[in-house]
Order: C-alpha cells, then structure tokens, then sequence
C-alpha cells in the first residue's frame, strides 16, 4: 500500500538554476461522481472518470533560482494577463503541497495559463488548471531528480493536482481514471488517479461528450461547501456505499459494451449528485429549468429513436451529453434541433474522450 509519505523526497542530485517547462492537462467528467471529502482532499468515496480531449488548459511555468526568504514568490498570467483574484488560491496550493515539494521557497515562478474553452463558460477549469500546474511542478523535480521513474512521476503529479482541486487527480494520465480505494479495481487509491486497469470495450473508445452551457454565471454554492454539507448529511453514508456498487458494476459494462445499462449508472449517479444538494441543510438547487427541459428531451429522444445517447451533470447547470461515436452525426443533428434553444447564447462546446496531460 502505497503512503503519501513514500512522495517526500529525501536529497536531489542535481541543481538547475532557470528554466521554464510547459504542459496541458485535460477537463475531466465524471461517471460516478465524487461529493464529500474527509480532510487533506481524501474522497469519502471512489469515483470514475472519462478524460476529455479540447477542453484543457495550457500552463508555462519559468522558474529562476532566488535567496530563499521563507516565502512563495510567483506571478500568476491568465492569458497573458496578471490576474491577481486568483493567486490566493495558487498560494493555499503552494502550502498544501510544500512537504512534497521541498523546493518551491528556492524559486521565483511565473505561472502563464490560458484554456482552450471560454473562461466564462461555467465549465470547471480548477481540474485541468492544477494537473497542469501540478505538472510542471513535477517537470522540474525530475530535472532535480532524474532518476524518477515514470510511475512515480505521474502518481506523485496526480497526488499534488488533487491537493490543489480533488478531480484534479483525474486529469493526470489516462482515458479513464479511478480515483479512490476500490477493492475490486488494482491499484486504485485515495491519494492520486489510476489509469483503469481492465477491459474497455471499442463501444467506449472515442465516446463523444457535447457540453451543453446552460448557464454561465457563478455557482450560488460552491463545490467546496458542497462537499463540506455531506459531512452531516442525513444520506451521506447509503451515497458513498452507492458509489462503491456503482463503480463495481461498471466493471462488467466497460469490458461488454452494454450501453443501456452504462446508461442506467451514468444518468442515476447524475440525478444522485444532484440530489445530494438537495437534501444537505443548508439545501440548494444548482439545475436551471433548462437542464431539466434538456434532460427530458434526451429521454424522449433515446425512447423515440433508441439511440445510445444519455447526459451527466457535473456540479453546475450545464449538461453533458454523453454516446459513442457511431451515432455522432445523428446526435448532433438532435442537438442543434431539439436542444440549442436551452442553451444560453446557443452555446455548446464538442469534446471526446481525450488521453491526459501532454508537454509541450
């Protein structure tokens, strides 16, 4: 069993004065659905994800060696911009993950990030944004350390991506990602995203995810107090079992192929999420009446037509809409009739089934 402590290095064997490193990481979606955390950004439950391929966020990270005063220096460009609203939340990851990262008060960064998707699209960009980030990070430990194996060097990315945003983790390395102990999935851990282990079936390859932007404003309640209101939730412990036999079930589905019943797990762990919010004191409703216009015109559509297609939501309004590539042109030719009008501006972004981070 692999312990976060096994990711704290004792001595480099290099010095590297400057430089810079540049990475992209990859949004995530989420199958079965990750809602409450214990502390440190361990999950209270497992979850599994597909890795998206456009929507991502490109990261340059340069470094120059300065006096080590006992503080973080760093610039933050968002697009080649200063955007200094957002350094806080650099500064609470640079001291979460400064036991692994011995070095980072040696430094002086500047961290240049742009994303391929509208910044104001409501599309969670915390997950790709740290994977990048943590990537890097990692670049210039290895240039330290050389002798870093592969593995340890994507498990330990994965480790510090979910200390700065736990679905992070997910977006390391790999077509579909597990994260959290699952007993019957090898490997699988609390502290960073594995690759899954097992059988995929060609139904599963290249699956397309049309992001359907419903609203794009900021989220009334955030994820962070979101995951904070399952700790007294009067369901929280039948969820987290739920995750579990959800997870389990999919072992079968992703080596057979069976969409319906892909379909059955994806839609319940969606409505589950949400359901979840619903029921927390304080409770709140993140779904707009459109989402759920959209919803039931995908039902209506899958019953009509028998095609594959189903949604998931992520922790928003937007609705993701999930099938295999076979049916691609048909499910676009539904979308831009049947569901554009419920988007706002009739905005909607075409992504697939990516394979993780990438350096540049």
């Amino acid at each position: 069993m692999i312990a976060a402590t096994d990711f704290i290095p004792s001595k480099y064997s290099q010095t590297i004065e400057s430089g810079n490193f540049q990475w992209s990481a990859p949004s995530n979606i989420a199958l079965v659905k990750y809602w409450g955390k214990k502390d440190h950004q361990i999950p209270a439950n497992p979850s599994v994800s597909f890795t998206l391929n456009a929507c991502k966020t490109i990261t340059k990270l340069a470094f120059a060696k300065k006096i080590n005063t006992g503080n973080f220096s760093f610039d933050l460009l968002f697009e080649g911009k200063p955007k200094e609203d957002f350094k806080p939340k650099i500064q609470k990851f640079l001291e979460r993950i400064e036991s692994y990262i011995p070095f980072l008060k040696d430094y002086h960064f500047t961290i240049d990030t742009e994303n391929t998707f509208p910044h104001s699209s409501g599309i969670a960009s915390s997950a790709s944004g740290m994977a990048a980030l943590a990537m890097n990070l990692m670049s210039l430990e290895k240039a330290l350390n050389p002798e870093m194996t592969e593995e340890y060097f994507y498990q330990k990315a994965s480790l510090l991506a979910r200390l700065g945003s736990g679905s992070a983790c997910r977006s390391v390395k790999g077509s579909v990602v597990v994260w959290g102990n699952q007993a019957n999935i090898k490997g699988s851990s609390d502290l960073f995203g594995v690759e899954y282990p097992y059988a995929i079936h060609d139904n599963f390859k290249d699956f397309q995810d049309t992001i359907l932007l419903v609203d794009k404003g900021e989220k009334q309640v955030s994820s962070t107090v979101g995951h904070d209101l399952m700790h007294n939730h009067p369901f929280a412990e039948r969820r987290f079992a739920q995750a579990h036999e959800n997870l389990d079930l999919l072992i079968p589905i992703f080596e057979n192929g069976n969409l319906t019943e892909f379909i059955k797990i994806v839609e319940s762990e969606a409505l589950t999420l949400h359901a979840m919010m619903m029921t927390s004191m304080p409770y709140f409703i993140l779904m707009k009446p459109n989402t759920l216009q959209i919803i039931n015109a995908i039902w209506k559509f899958r019953n009509e037509t028998a095609i594959p297609v189903c949604f998931t939501l992520d922790a928003g309004a937007n609705v993701h809409v999930l099938y295999p590539k076979n049916v691609k042109e048909k499910v676009l030719q539904f979308i831009k009739d049947e569901l554009v009008g419920y988007c706002q501006n009739g905005q909607y972004l075409c992504d697939q089934i990516g394979t993780g981070a990438v350096q540049y």
